[in-house]
């Protein structure tokens, strides 16, 4: 059974996060043969304040327009 786990910094929809899940879960299914009733996938969220990409934190990012 694949365990997969996706840390990502917060800010994208539900709609997004849904597709996300759904087309990894299916490629783990693909890949491994692995039934996709047996994979498992989460989305673990760092919120936008706590991670920092190139001397910024995420939400200096974002309100710049510069998200992900």
């Amino acid at each position: 059974m694949p365990l997969i786990q996706i840390t990502m910094g917060a800010g994208r929809t539900a709609e997004q996060k849904r597709e996300l899940l759904s087309a990894i879960s299916q490629a783990a299914h693909e890949t491994t043969g692995t039934p996709l009733a047996a994979v498992r996938a989460w989305i673990v969220e760092v919120p936008a304040d706590e991670l920092m990409i190139a001397g910024e934190t995420l939400a200096e990012r974002q309100s710049a327009g510069n998200a992900h």
